[in-house]
C-alpha cells in the first residue's frame, strides 16, 4: 500500500485567492473611469450651460441695439404726414386766386359802385357826354379791372413760391408732392393770364370807352 499521503487540492481555496486576485482591481477602474467620465462630461455642461446662460443676455442687447436702430431710422408718421402741408396749401391758395383774378370779386364790384358814384356826384351839376361817360362807367371799369389785376399779381407771386421754395433755406430729405408742383403752376398761369386781361381792360386795350356822338344842329 502507498502510504504516502496524497496531496488534494481544495477547489474552493485554491479559487478563491484567484477570485479575490481578479476582482480586487475592479472597483479602482471603475471608480477611476467614473472619476474620469464625471470630470470629462462636467466641465463641457458647465462650458455649455455659462453659454446658454450668456446667450440671451447677448441676443438681448443686440435686439435692443437693433430695435434702436430701426426707430432711428424709420420717420415719425406725424412729420411725414405734415410734410408738403403748407406748401400745399400755398399752391391752393394761388390757383384759387387766380380763378378769383379771371371771374371777379366783390371787393372788384365795390370798387366799381363807388367810381359809379362818384362820377354821379361829379356830373351831377352839369357835363358833357364824354365826361360823364368817363366818370360814371370808364373809372368804375378800370377800378374793376385794377382790383382782379391785383388778385392775379398775388396768385402769381404766391405759385412762383412755392416753386422756387425747395431751392431756399433748409434742404429737406424728401421732394416737394408732384400735386403741389402741378397747383403751383396752375395758380401761375392763371395769374399771367390774369394780369394780362386787367392790364388790357385797365388800358382800354381790348375794349375803348363808347363815345357820344355831336347833337345834331338845330
Amino acid at each position: 500500500m502507498n502510504t504516502t499521503p496524497s496531496k488534494t487540492t481544495d477547489p474552493d481555496t485554491t479559487a478563491a485567492p484567484e477570485a479575490v486576485t481578479n476582482e480586487a482591481p475592479a472597483p479602482a477602474k471603475d471608480t477611476l473611469a467614473k472619476d474620469t467620465t464625471g470630470d470629462t462630461t462636467g466641465t463641457p455642461s458647465e462650458a455649455a450651460a455659462a453659454d446658454s446662460a450668456a446667450a440671451p443676455d447677448d441676443l438681448a442687447e443686440q435686439t435692443d441695439e437693433d430695435g434702436d436702430g430701426d426707430e432711428d431710422l424709420e420717420s415719425d408718421p406725424f412729420v411725414a404726414a405734415r410734410h408738403g402741408v403748407g406748401a400745399g396749401a400755398a399752391a391752393v391758395v394761388s390757383a384759387a386766386l387766380g380763378v378769383v383774378a379771371l371771374t371777379g370779386a366783390w371787393t372788384g364790384r365795390v370798387a366799381a359802385e363807388r367810381e359809379t358814384l362818384i362820377g354821379q356826384i361829379k356830373t351831377s351839376g352839369g357835363g358833357s357826354p364824354a365826361q360823364q361817360i368817363s366818370e360814371i362807367y370808364g373809372d368804375a371799369w378800370h377800378a374793376t379791372a385794377l382790383v382782379n389785376g391785383v388778385f392775379a399779381v398775388l396768385a402769381l407771386l404766391v405759385g412762383v413760391f412755392v416753386l422756387v421754395r425747395p431751392a431756399f433755406g433748409t434742404p429737406s430729405e424728401k421732394p416737394q408732392p408732384t400735386w403741389v408742383r402741378a397747383v403751383a403752376l396752375a395758380g401761375v398761369a392763371l395769374g399771367v393770364l390774369g394780369v394780362l386781361i386787367s392790364a388790357g381792360m385797365y388800358f382800354d386795350l381790348f375794349a375803348a370807352l363808347p363815345s357820344a356822338g355831336a347833337p345834331a344842329a338845330g
